[in-house]
């Protein structure tokens, strides 16, 4: 995307996002890539697969009269004759600053632009593509800034992609990534905060970080400087396995412990629903957003059904009538 189509796409942010396809044939030899360099290809055998669950919900809180975050999570399969169906998918959590009508602009923009992404032919295709969008996000919402005359218009960004067994996680600022692993919460991701960065220079211990007077200060985000920096973490998916998404609304009030209970739910859109209702019933003084993908062990996938969602920011998954995945 160039930045003149980004910017045009920023006009046209709350249009409704495209529904995603599901059982996409693929003439493409599928590689697996390194997401540190796309270049990097190992053409090996086509990754294990496992069909996915997702879940996803959203509120604004109890003290914020509007949602600033916005969510998007869907999958589909790619197939090819003479080998197994291949899952893929992107989640998203977006958390926007900048104000009341500039953060939930913000954070739509980036869910926006990635809900455009069509169907990759290999993982470091997927992985480019996200980054080459949301540096023009970037870009775009640095200049709606300065055309409206705001210091900043930004949001935080935590991208899950699955492509078969192979995962990336990309993000910038304190929306947060974990994995939920055989009873075990671990994080996938480390915030860019100035409070993260006292930890890491020794300077106050990790107890004191939770309430520090500077735990709202993030040092990265898209749309606040001239280059989006991304970290990334890449891991392999086994079956059983659930990666959580989160805006910083949901850890501010729940521990890991009240995270573990939940995620340890057959159904994930059950633990969306407990997660947002355990932090509803906290006070949650920001706004709430969760997006789970869960990795299916092959006797539960015969009562899985899926149904693609997207949650804009101030709004709430939109569903079919049907009961959804999860």
């Amino acid at each position: 995307m160039t930045l003149d189509r980004a910017r045009d796409a920023l006009r046209h942010l709350f249009a409704g996002a495209e529904d995603s396809q599901d059982g996409v044939d693929d003439t493409k030899e599928m590689a697996i890539v390194d997401p540190a360099g796309p270049d990097a290809i190992d053409k090996g055998p086509v990754p294990s697969t496992h069909d996915l669950q997702v879940g996803i919900a959203s509120d604004p809180g109890r003290i914020r009269d509007h949602n600033e975050d916005a969510s998007l999570a869907w999958h589909f399969v790619l197939a090819k004759l003479g080998r197994p169906p291949l899952h893929v998918g992107l989640f998203i959590v977006a958390d926007g600053m900048g104000g009341h009508a500039a953060g939930d602009f913000a954070s739509a923009a980036v869910v926006n632009a990635l809900n455009g992404i069509t169907a990759p032919a290999s993982l470091g295709a997927l992985v480019g593509e996200v980054r080459q969008q949301l540096q023009a996000v970037n870009h775009a919402l640095s200049e709606e800034a300065r055309q409206r005359g705001q210091e900043m218009i930004g949001s935080t960004v935590v991208v899950l992609l699955l492509f078969g067994a192979h995962a990336v996680v990309l993000w910038a600022g304190d929306s947060r990534a974990y994995l939920y692993r055989e009873g075990e919460l671990k994080a996938l991701t480390r915030d860019h905060s100035q409070v993260e960065e006292f930890v890491s220079l020794g300077l106050i211990t990790r107890e004191q970080a939770e309430g520090h007077p500077a735990s709202n200060i993030i040092t990265r985000a898209v749309g606040v400087a001239g280059q989006l920096e991304l970290d990334s973490e890449m891991f392999e998916i086994a079956a059983g396995d659930t990666v959580l998404l989160c805006s910083d609304g949901l850890y501010r009030e729940l521990d890991n412990g009240e995270i573990s209970t939940c995620l340890a739910m057959d159904d994930c859109q059950q633990a969306c629903d407990a997660l947002l209702e355990k932090a509803l019933a906290r006070g949650a003084r920001d706004n709430v957003s969760v997006v789970l993908a869960r990795a299916l062990h092959e006797e539960q996938v015969t009562r899985t059904h899926y149904n693609p969602s997207v949650t804009p920011a101030g709004g709430h998954p939109a569903r079919d009538d049907d009961p959804t995945t999860c």
